[in-house]
C-alpha cells in the first residue's frame, strides 16, 4: 500500500470520529459566554437590553458587546444615547498615535457593563473583518481575564460570512441562543445558525444551542413548532404589545423588577443561566416551509423548466458538440 492511500486512509478514519460529547450537568459558576443570534429587526437588542439588565439586578455582573455593524445594541440600554465604537475609537487613537484604553470603549449603567464593536461605513469595508479586528482588540485589552458571570455577544445572523460566524468557529462561545418570530425570514435565519453550529460540530467544535427566544409572538406556532422540529428549548415568549413596542420605541427599560414585564424576563435570565448547549437538528429548506401554509409559501406552484426558445424568442438549434469522444482500446 503506498503513502498516499496510506493517508488517505488515516484521515477517513479521523474525519469518522465523533467529537466529544459536551457536558449536559448543571452550568457551573466560570463566565458564561453567550451569542445571541437572529435577523437583523426581530429584537435581539431589545432582548439583550433587557436581559442584561435584569441579570445585573439579580447580582450578575454582565458584560454585554454589540457585534452588529449597526451598533444599536446598546442604544436602549443607555436611554438613546450611542456610545463609541471599539472600530471608531481605535482608528482614532491610531492616528494620534495613543493606545486605546478600556474606559475609552467600554461604559456601564446600574451594574451592567457594555460596548459596541461597529463597522466599517456603509461600501467601504468588511462588516465580519472588522468583527474580527474588534475581538483582537478586545484581547489586546485583556478579554479572557476579566471576570463576568455573563458575557452576552449580540450578533447578526442574515450575514453568513466567518466573520459573524466566529464565536461558533473559534469556540468563542459556549452556547447560542437564535431570537426569532412566527415569520419564515427570521426562522431562516435561525436554521442557519443551526446549521452553522452542526457544521462546526462535525468538524470538532463545542459551541451547542441553548434555546429560543420568540419575539413578537402573535400565536400562529411556527416559532415554537421550529424549536421542536430542531431539538432545542424555548427560552421565553415574548408577546406583540403595544406596551412593550411603545416603551421600546422610546427607550425604556421594561426588564426591571418592579414593571409588569419583570418577572418575564427575571424568568428569561433564569432559563438562560441554567440551559444547556444542545447539537440542533436542523431542517432542510423544504421541511421549513412546511410550517408554514401553502398560501404563505406558495407551495403549490410548479416549477416550469425553461427553454431556449423562452430565452432567445426563436427556435432552439441543436448544435454538436466539440468535445473529442476517444473510442476505449
Amino acid at each position: 500500500m503506498n503513502p498516499t492511500t496510506i493517508m488517505m486512509k488515516d484521515l477517513r478514519a479521523e474525519a469518522a470520529i465523533e467529537p466529544t460529547p459536551m457536558k449536559t450537568g448543571e452550568a457551573n459558576k466560570e463566565t458564561q459566554i453567550i451569542a445571541i443570534y437572529g435577523k437583523g429587526g426581530i429584537g435581539k437588542s431589545f432582548t439583550l437590553a433587557n436581559l442584561s439588565y435584569m441579570m445585573a439586578q439579580q447580582g450578575k455582573k454582565v458584560l454585554l458587546i454589540g457585534c452588529d455593524p449597526k451598533s444599536d445594541t446598546t442604544s436602549l440600554l443607555f436611554g438613546g444615547r450611542a456610545c463609541p465604537t471599539i472600530i471608531e475609537t481605535s482608528s482614532k487613537k491610531k492616528l494620534a498615535g495613543e493606545a486605546v484604553a478600556i474606559g475609552d470603549v467600554c461604559f456601564k449603567r446600574d451594574g451592567v457593563y457594555a460596548m459596541e464593536l461597529g463597522g466599517p461605513e456603509v461600501g467601504r469595508g468588511c462588516g465580519g473583518r472588522g468583527i474580527i479586528h474588534g475581538f483582537e482588540l478586545l484581547e489586546k485589552l485583556g478579554f479572557h481575564d476579566w471576570g463576568f458571570d455573563y458575557v452576552l455577544l449580540d450578533f447578526l445572523g442574515d450575514v453568513v460570512c466567518g466573520g459573524f460566524g466566529l464565536p461558533i468557529a473559534r469556540d468563542m462561545c459556549q452556547k447560542v441562543i437564535v431570537v426569532a418570530s412566527n415569520d419564515l425570514q427570521s426562522l431562516y435565519v435561525a436554521n442557519n445558525v443551526c446549521s452553522a453550529v452542526e457544521y462546526f460540530r462535525k468538524l470538532g467544535g463545542n459551541v451547542g444551542v441553548a434555546g429560543m427566544v420568540i419575539n413578537r409572538d402573535d400565536g400562529t406556532g411556527e416559532a415554537s413548532a421550529f424549536a421542536e422540529k430542531v431539538g432545542i428549548p424555548v427560552l421565553s415568549i415574548i408577546p406583540a404589545n403595544d406596551d412593550i413596542r411603545r416603551k421600546s420605541a422610546s427607550y425604556e427599560i421594561i426588564g426591571r423588577p418592579d414593571s409588569v414585564w419583570g418577572p418575564m424576563f427575571a424568568q428569561l435570565a433564569e432559563n438562560v443561566g441554567a440551559s444547556q448547549p444542545i447539537r440542533p437538528k436542523p431542517m432542510t429548506q423544504d421541511q421549513l416551509l412546511g410550517l408554514f401554509s401553502a398560501d404563505v409559501v406558495g407551495r403549490n406552484v410548479v416549477l416550469e423548466p425553461a427553454t431556449q426558445f423562452d430565452m432567445c424568442g426563436k427556435k432552439e438549434t441543436v448544435k454538436e458538440t466539440l468535445e473529442v469522444v476517444y473510442d476505449e482500446v
